[in-house]
C-alpha cells in the first residue's frame, strides 16, 4: 500500500473489513482530478473500486464539507429516479482517516469537465440532448418526496432563502482577503439580497452544486446520466434557487474558476435556454427569477474567494487557484445587474 497525503490505506483497509465491505488483494488508491473543495480519491483492490471523499487538509470552512449529509442523502436517493452511486461506508469523526470521510461504489462512465470532453459527446444536438437529460435528473430530484425516502429532517423546511443570505454572507468574512477590493460591492449585494427575500416556492431536496462536472455521463449513450456526484451542499430548501446557481455557472466568467469549464463554454444553451428548459421539465414558473439568479451569482462569488483562501493557507486545492478570486468581482456585478 502507498499512502497519499489525507488518505492512510492502511487505517481504511481494516476499518472496511471491521464494516464487512468484501476485500480481494492489496488496497491501493489514486488522487481523483478536478476537486476544489473536498479531496476525492479513487479506491480499489483486485476486484473492486470506490470513491471516497473527505474534506481539504486545511482551510476548512463551516457546513461546506459535511461528509454525514452527502453520504446520507446518496444512501436516501438509491431506489428513486435520481441516479446515484450505491452507499458503501461512511465516518463521521477522525478515529479511522483522521478525518471525516464517505465512500460509495465506483460508477464507470465519462465525467465531463472541459470543453474537448464536450466537444467528444458528438454535435450540438447530442449535447443538447444531454443537456436536456441532466435537467430532467435535476427537476426528478426536485420531484422526490423528502418524507417519503426518509428526509424529512434533512433541513428545516421553511426560511432556506433567509439562511442561504445569512450563511454565504457569513462565508464571504472567513475568506475575504485584508482589504478586499470587492468588499464594498459584496456588501452591497448581500444587503440586497437580504432586503429582497421572496417567498419560498416550496420545499424539496436540493443538490446545491448541480452542472454537467458533478455527475457521470453513459460511456455509450451521452443522453444518460448514471450518476449525480457531489451532495455535499445538499440539504432542503427551494428547487428554483437549485435551478438558478445551474444557470449561473453557465456563466463565462466560471470559467476562472474552473479552467477550461464544460458547462460554461459556448456549445452549451444559453442560460435563458437552460432556465426555460428546466421551466418546462417541471411545468413550474420560474417565480422571483433575478433574486435566485442574484443569489446564485453571490454564492458562486463566495465560492471562488474561499477556494483562493484554501490556496494561500495550503489546503490541498489545485496549484495556481490563488487567482481564482478574480471572478469575485464580475460575479458579484452580474448579481447586482440581476437585481436592479
Amino acid at each position: 500500500m502507498t499512502d497519499l497525503e489525507g488518505l492512510d490505506l492502511a487505517a481504511l483497509d481494516r476499518h472496511l473489513r471491521d464494516a464487512g465491505v468484501p476485500r480481494n488483494g492489496e488496497l491501493r488508491a489514486e488522487l481523483v482530478a478536478g476537486g476544489r473543495s473536498n479531496l476525492t480519491f479513487l479506491v480499489f483492490d483486485d476486484a473492486s473500486k470506490w470513491v471516497l471523499r473527505r474534506p481539504p487538509l486545511h482551510g476548512l470552512t463551516p457546513s461546506a464539507h459535511d461528509m454525514a449529509r452527502e453520504y446520507r442523502v446518496v444512501a436516501a436517493l438509491a431506489d428513486t429516479p435520481v441516479p446515484v452511486a450505491r452507499a458503501v461506508t461512511m465516518r463521521n469523526d477522525d478515529s479511522v482517516l483522521g478525518a471525516p470521510f464517505q465512500m460509495v461504489e465506483y460508477v464507470a462512465g465519462r465525467v465531463i469537465r472541459h470543453t474537448d470532453q464536450l466537444e467528444a459527446l458528438g454535435d450540438k444536438d447530442t449535447i443538447s440532448d444531454c443537456v436536456d437529460a441532466l435537467i430532467t435528473v435535476l427537476a426528478d430530484l426536485h420531484s422526490v418526496d423528502p418524507e417519503a425516502v426518509g428526509l424529512g429532517d434533512f433541513g428545516k423546511p421553511s426560511g432556506y432563502l433567509e439562511r442561504q443570505v445569512r450563511r454565504w454572507g457569513s462565508q464571504w468574512e472567513l475568506v475575504k482577503r485584508d482589504d478586499d477590493p470587492c468588499d464594498a460591492d459584496v456588501r452591497k449585494l448581500h444587503a440586497i439580497l437580504a432586503e429582497s427575500v421572496p417567498p419560498q416556492s416550496r420545499t424539496s431536496i436540493v443538490h446545491g452544486d448541480y452542472r454537467i462536472d458533478n455527475t457521470i455521463i453513459d460511456a455509450e449513450d451521452p443522453t444518460k446520466v448514471v450518476a449525480v456526484l457531489d451532495w455535499e451542499m445538499s440539504t432542503l430548501g427551494d428547487p428554483l434557487s437549485d435551478a438558478a446557481l445551474m444557470c449561473v455557472y453557465r456563466h463565462p466568467t466560471f470559467n476562472i474558476v474552473h479552467d477550461d469549464a464544460a458547462w460554461a463554454c459556448a456549445l452549451m444553451p444559453t442560460v435563458d435556454d437552460l432556465a426555460q428548459r428546466y421551466a418546462l421539465a417541471t411545468g413550474r414558473p420560474l417565480a422571483h427569477w433575478d433574486f435566485h439568479m442574484a443569489l446564485g451569482y453571490f454564492k458562486v462569488a463566495i465560492i471562488a474567494a474561499g477556494i483562493a483562501y484554501r490556496a494561500r493557507v495550503g489546503g490541498g486545492v489545485a496549484e495556481g487557484t490563488d487567482r481564482v478570486d478574480e471572478a469575485v468581482r464580475p460575479l458579484i456585478a452580474a448579481g447586482l445587474t440581476a437585481m436592479a
